[in-house]
């Protein structure tokens, strides 16, 4: 009897073992034919690269930089740096052929420039000039432009190749950057400010995600699409058939 039931037992074990073997499998080869991260290989090696610099040095220096600054010192230093992307945005406004949302943004360079000193209080959007989010990403995404594959890039982070390149074009006619001076050090300075302002920005979202995420790289990865994919249609994506 012992015998039987032992055999049953042994035949159990081995069918469980034998379908977990079978999810195992078809999980990697779904994650080998993954569309959308065909390169998950080297975007993880990066991730884990980044992750390291960010935990050694970049995460560090921005808590540091949120528990001795004020707030309103902080929100002055978040709005001077929007000011300066204000024309930007509005550029790629009228790239997208969105006017009105164009005459709102350089309509709140002006303000905020001017009543707002430099930008540092953003007295636009107390006026009801909501600032708009656009980027020369969002900008070739509307031309048509396709995706590519999803990349993953120490310091910059996630992006398509489609946002790459246009993360290189923003770059390239970024205000900050253009500053020259004698010794860029201004330049410099207001770079790295600029960076860990960013950086101390996404704090709460680590929580987030240490707390959340069986697997970060796969949520940072899952969660960046969807925003990239709501900030192409303006909060109102079309709906994706399975």
């Amino acid at each position: 009897m012992n015998r039987f039931f032992g055999a049953i037992e042994a035949k159990a074990r081995a069918r469980w073992l034998i379908g977990a073997l079978f999810v195992l499998c078809a999980g990697m080869v779904l994650a080998d034919e993954n569309p959308r991260d065909p390169y998950e290989d080297f975007n993880r090696s990066m991730y884990s690269v980044n992750d390291a610099l960010d935990r050694a040095a970049l995460k560090p220096v921005a808590k540091a930089y949120d528990s001795v600054l004020p707030l309103p010192v902080r929100a002055g230093v978040g709005n001077f740096f929007g000011n300066a992307g204000d024309l930007w945005i509005g550029i790629n406004d009228v790239m997208q052929g969105k006017f009105a949302d164009a005459g709102i943004d350089a309509t709140r360079l002006l303000v905020n420039s001017t009543l707002g000193i430099f930008g540092f209080f953003d007295v636009a959007s107390e006026m009801g000039l909501d600032k708009h989010d656009e980027d020369f990403g969002q900008t070739m995404a509307v031309w048509g432009v396709p995706s590519g594959p999803y990349l993953f890039w120490p310091f910059i982070g996630p992006r398509s190749v489609r946002d790459t390149a246009g993360w290189l074009a923003d770059t390239f006619v970024d205000p900050v950057w253009s500053v020259r001076t004698r010794t860029e050090l201004v330049r410099n300075s207001l770079v790295v400010t600029r960076f860990v302002d960013v950086r101390a920005g996404l704090l709460p979202a680590d929580r987030v995600v240490d707390e959340g995420a069986l697997d970060k790289y796969a949520y940072i990865r899952d969660a960046y699409m969807q925003r990239r994919r709501n900030q192409i249609f303006d909060g109102r994506p079309p709906r994706i058939d399975d």
